[in-house]
């Protein structure tokens, strides 16, 4: 190991830990975090950090969101199942796979966490993960902001056990909280009972979940000996879950703060000295300059999820209009190098409302609450400061959401829901699907009637059998979705235009249509991506796109060739073309 080396590792280490724990010894903490990630003598950090590039990903990147029991049968474990669903049913499709927190757990499925060393017995064990992970790249949660109240960690808090009884943030019902911002309505503080007498702990989310005090750099450590075990464990993406609540102070928003931002950094840091290819992906559901702060200055996130797509791309077609999804797109500046934006329209949560504020008027917010609660679809409130609420997500699944527009039911359904799924393919950026986007998974309203949850809408659990008995049938409207964006995937990855950090440019066309140009990073590759979100035929003059006449212009997804001769592309209600000239 050269000094050069050393310095470089050990200063940016200091630097970031002065920035953390001013009080603290840094060299000594800098041995500390050292040894927490690379706790072998024989694994040691590279010689130089990885330099930001375009390299960490390609066009043939596409990601699944699934929890790991999401496909059961009552008689194997259902990550052995999971892994078979991948292989039967997505191998070539997608490439990467993200598994919901696969740990044990007391409550919201999974993200109040008991034993971060531990596989949740009733999904399997690590070899499990390890089987998929040599298939699939697989991402699994940090869940670092809290932890169960019914773990190792907290019970340990409350017997005053070290190091335990310094992990959890304390606060006094006499603090100034007004200005905390929180998703939930539930009380900011739980009071408990420990050996010293009552406190009251901080619970971001839910009693059951309290959250970590990484004031204390015992903390900080952990969770980097965790991160260390899933990436010895074949985790190569890292989702950092609720990263932007981890720093608190009394008096202030507690979101966002400086050492937030720089805990991040630090992770980054020891993710670009790993011998293994770490990507870090932050879970910031907050509006964009808020949740592009997480790039930092290609020093923070790799990753950020482009949260603003899910409502955009669902009001454009409800409402037949691109004209807000295509102002906001036109804004969207290209990821920094080194950096990607993460693009999807479901996850196991609801469509979070938060990121279109500013964007989307409280009138057609309205009314796309109101399209979808006459499908079934159920809406979530968060608590504004100083009082009151505001809608925090809708629970619907994606499937559902577009079964009506602001007009009501129609016979457009499917083509409708396979155009929101084709434009986040069409964006800079990975796509992500989530499993019940895939599956055209109606909504679940018993779950929530015996949970009492409205997330539970959106997290069924298949038999693996009907699921396969459905799929099977090429009639089945479960078939027909699963097939239907498989071809576009397949398509979608042998196209250089659509490389994550690709060149792309917002089509000024028809509110009708949503449309991109994307170019290839060597320049050989054009791509024009155009989806009707209208019931309408739609017409685009071929001089709106700067068509090159002496090329020939090929649609990928329906093969045919651009005649020319002709002024104008046509487009049926809620079709996609994607118009290249090297296919």
């Amino acid at each position: 190991m050269t000094a050069a080396f050393t310095n470089t590792l050990d200063a940016k280490l200091i630097d970031l830990i002065n920035q953390i724990y001013p009080d603290l010894d840094a060299g000594a903490l800098k041995d500390q975090i050292r040894a927490a990630f690379w706790p072998e003598e024989e694994a040691q950090p590279r010689k130089r950090a990885r330099r930001p590039g375009n390299n960490q990903w390609s066009e043939r990147d596409a990601l699944i969101i699934t929890y790991g029991n999401s496909i059961q049968d009552s008689a194997h474990k259902p990550l052995d199942l999971l892994h078979d669903f991948l292989l039967r049913r997505l191998k070539g499709v997608v490439n990467s796979v993200h598994i919901l927190p696969f740990f044990p757990f007391t409550s919201d499925d999974g993200f109040a966490v008991t034993d971060f060393y531990a596989v949740n017995a009733q999904l399997g064990d690590w070899p499990d993960i390890n089987r998929i992970a040599g298939d699939f790249q697989l991402m699994s949660d940090l869940v670092l902001n809290h932890v169960s109240s019914q773990g190792t960690w907290f019970n340990a808090y409350l017997q005053d056990q070290a190091p335990y009884n310094r992990f959890f943030f304390e606060a006094s019902p006499d603090d100034d909280l007004d200005a905390v911002v929180r998703p939930r309505t539930t009380p900011l503080l739980q009071e408990v009972e420990t050996s010293n007498g009552t406190r009251h702990v901080w619970c971001t989310f839910s009693h059951d979940q309290i959250d970590l005090d990484f004031r204390n750099p015992e903390v900080l450590l952990e969770f980097l000996r965790i991160i260390r075990l899933h990436v010895d464990n074949g985790v190569r993406i890292i989702r950092l879950d609720a990263v932007a609540f981890l720093w608190k102070e009394v008096g202030t928003p507690s979101i966002h703060m400086d050492q937030t931002h720089a805990v991040v950094k630090l992770m980054r840091l020891l993710c670009d000295f790993a011998a293994e290819k770490i990507i870090l992906l932050t879970e910031t559901n907050v509006p964009k300059a808020e949740n592009m702060s997480y790039f930092g200055n290609r020093d923070e996130a790799h990753m950020i999820y482009n949260f603003p797509l899910p409502p955009l791309i669902l009001h454009a077609v409800q409402s037949g209009s691109a004209e807000r999804l295509r102002k906001w797109q036109s804004g969207m500046p290209p990821a920094p190098m080194g950096c990607a934006y993460l693009n999807f329209t479901a996850s196991h949560d609801g469509i979070g409302m938060r990121p279109v504020e500013g964007i989307l008027p409280h009138e057609e917010q309205a009314k796309m609450i109101d399209a979808v609660r006459h499908v079934g679809g159920l809406v979530s409130m968060r608590a504004l400061p100083g009082g009151g609420e505001a809608p925090y997500e809708i629970n619907t699944t994606f499937y559902e959401a577009t079964r009506r527009t602001f007009d009501g039911e129609d016979a457009h359904h499917f083509d409708r829901f396979l155009c929101s799924q084709t434009i986040p393919m069409s964006l800079e950026g990975i796509p992500a699907f989530y499993i019940h986007s895939l599956l055209a998974t109606p909504n679940d309203l018993a779950s929530v009637e015996r949970r009492g949850m409205n997330r539970a809408i959106n997290r069924h659990n298949w038999h693996y059998p009907d699921l396969n008995a459905h799929l099977d049938d090429p009639t089945s409207v479960h078939a027909r979705v699963l097939a239907a964006l498989s071809d576009r995937l397949r398509i979608r990855k042998a196209q250089p235009a659509f490389h994550p950090n690709a060149t792309q440019f917002t089509l000024p066309l028809d509110d009708q249509v949503f449309g991109v140009w994307r170019q290839s990073l060597d320049r050989h590759q054009s791509i024009f991506a155009l989806h009707n979100v209208s019931p309408e035929v739609v017409e685009i003059p071929h001089l709106s796109m700067n068509l090159i006449e002496d090329e020939v212009w090929i649609d990928l997804l329906s093969g045919e060739p651009v005649d020319m001769a002709r002024d104008a592309l046509t487009l049926a209600p809620y079709q996609c073309r994607w118009i290249t000239n090297r296919a």
